[in-house]
This record gives C-alpha cells, structure tokens and sequence, in this order.
C-alpha cells in the first residue's frame, strides 16, 4: 500500500505542476486560504489539514500560509455545506473523509449536497486502516476476531462495540461482522473516537472500531488489543496485526481515506494549483512523519484520480449500505 500511495503522490505531483505556472500571478496576489475541516481540533482530519494548510504559502500558492477553520458538527456534514457555498476562486478548500460523500449520500434521504455536482476533486491527502480492538472487559485469551465473535456468542448481554458515530465506517464494520457471523453485535455510538477508546480502556464497552492510530498509545502500553486492520493489507504501524481478510473475513477489506475539495466551477487551474501545492506539502518529510504518528499515510495524485477514486467508493459502498439496512432515520 505504501508503495501504491508514494507512486500516486509521485504521479500526480508532476501532472498538477503542469497546471501551476499559469496560476502564480494570481496566487501570489491571494493572502491566504482557509482549509475547511469538518471534525475538532485535535483529531486525524485536523493534524492533516494544518500540515497542508501551513505549507500552502512556501509552496507558491497563496502569500502567508492557510488557516484551518473546524466546522465540526453533523458527522463532516457542515464542512461540505461551508465549502458548497463557499466561492469558486480557490481561497476555500475541504478536507473530508470520503465517507461523507460517498457513504452519507446512501443513509441521510436528506442531504443537503451532492457530492459530485457540488464539490471538484483536488487532491488526495492521506490513507489509513480502522480497527477492532478490544479492552478489560474480554479476556486475554481473545486474540483474533473469531475469538472475539465466539466470546460475543458466548456473553450476548455484553456483546457490543463503539464506534466514532453511527453511519461511520467503522460502524458498518461491526455491522457486517453482526450480520455475516449471525451473532448480534449492539452498537453503541460515539462522539468521534478518543471517547469510544477511553471506555474501552476502562471496562465500559468490551470493544471498539475506529482508525488504527487512535489505538496505537494504548496498545504499546497493553491498556488495550488490537484484533485486525481493515486494509487489504497489514499496516505497517502495525505490522504484526493481521487483517481482517487474513482472518477469513475477506468482505471487510479497505481502508478510509481524506481528500481535498474545492467548490463547484473552481477553475481548472486554481485546481491544478492547489493540487500542485498540496502534493508538494505530502512530500515533505516532516509532515509524512507527522501523519504516521496518528497512522496515516501520506497521499497525493491528480484531481482526476481523486474524483476516480471518489466514484469507485460511491459504487463500492451503495450496495453495502442497502444490505446494511441503515439509514440517519432508522
């Protein structure tokens, strides 16, 4: 995966670049932008935005370096709301899980935008794996997810798991392990992640999924245990972590990724530009090391690969969606 994602930043570097020149003039003449996060500060989605946002200035792209606005609230909702109305001239820019485009639309019959009318690709910002770990209240002979489901089985009463919101990725991982296993699994809800992880520390909850950087403190430590990554691969934060599909789950197989989003009509070379900007920031070491303490990997490819990658998510997850059942009214 590590490799895939290096080429595709690589790649869609070079070919943003080409669409850089044109736009200098008028970047330079731009002060500054604002980086639209719809999560608080403090989480995976903010730490990448401000590792963007304050390499936009050396990177030719505006003149003082960009500022994150958290619009949190609604599960990302308001920050694509924020961007939708926002102008088209590249001085606001999204950075959003893809669930929130391209899961959202399948369970909120009200949606207030549409994904790919009202927003134009950018940039691919960064990678990561969810997991299933579990704390206190399983016992150590629980150490893969067939244990887990079997543990489940065998204590119904407290067979349940958080997740960082309800419709969240995470929560339909616990969902198709409930629903393929026949072994009810009880959702318990959260308010992003570090609360859901907290009670699992504590013997609240007996486990929970949420991105695997959320749970890498408390697994060095042995608070907690990490069962499987979602990835089709191991990640290399942890690496001695089998994937679900390794335990024989194989219909939980991919990773969640954060992208970049301009407004509807943005010009294509303001696009180019931001791409340009954003991928050259990916590059930098410092901040590929930043994200890989939070267990995300670096991205970056061309505006049109993250709108490919977008479509190729939306057709992945409609069916899932529906098989799921769930939806914001259910």
């Amino acid at each position: 995966m590590a490799q895939r994602r290096l080429f595709i930043q690589a790649l869609g570097s070079a070919a943003a670049l080409g669409g850089f020149a044109p736009w200098t003039a008028q970047a330079q003449s731009m002060d500054t932008a604002r980086v639209v996060v719809g999560f608080p500060p403090g989480g995976t989605a903010d730490v990448l935005s401000r590792r963007v946002a304050e390499r936009l200035a050396p990177a030719g792209y505006v003149r003082s370096a960009g500022l994150v606005d958290n619009k949190s609230g609604a599960g990302g909702r308001i920050a694509v709301e924020t961007v939708k109305a926002a102008a088209p001239d590249g001085a606001t820019l999204l950075l959003t899980p893809h669930s929130v485009l391209t899961v959202y639309p399948g369970i909120y019959p009200k949606l207030s935008y549409k994904p790919f009318e009202d927003l134009t690709p950018v940039a691919l910002g960064g990678t990561l794996s969810h997991a299933l770990a579990v704390g206190p209240m399983v016992p150590a002979s629980v150490k893969n997810v067939a244990d887990f489901l079997a543990w489940a089985k065998a204590h119904p009463k407290d067979a349940s798991y958080g997740s960082p919101a309800a419709g969240s990725i995470p929560h339909f991982i616990g969902a198709l392990l409930s629903k393929h296993s026949g072994i009810d699994l009880r959702h318990v809800p959260y308010r992003g992640s570090i609360p859901g992880v907290t009670d699992t520390v504590g013997g609240q909850i007996p486990a929970m999924v949420t991105p695997v950087g959320d749970f890498i403190p408390n697994a060095k430590s042995g608070k907690l245990r990490i069962l499987a990554t979602s990835g089709p691969q191991r990640t290399p934060f942890t690496p001695d972590v089998a994937t679900f599909s390794e335990q024989g789950f194989d219909y939980i197989r991919f990773d969640e990724w954060y992208g970049f989003y301009a407004p509807a009509r943005t010009p294509a070379a303001v696009v180019s530009a931001a791409s340009a900007a954003i991928n050259k920031a990916l590059q930098d070491k410092v901040v590929i090391d930043s994200l890989a303490t939070f267990g995300v990997i670096a991205g970056g490819s061309t505006p049109a690969e993250l709108g490919a990658m977008t479509h190729q998510e939306s057709e992945r997850w409609a069916p899932i969606v529906k098989q799921i059942g769930f939806t914001a009214e259910s």
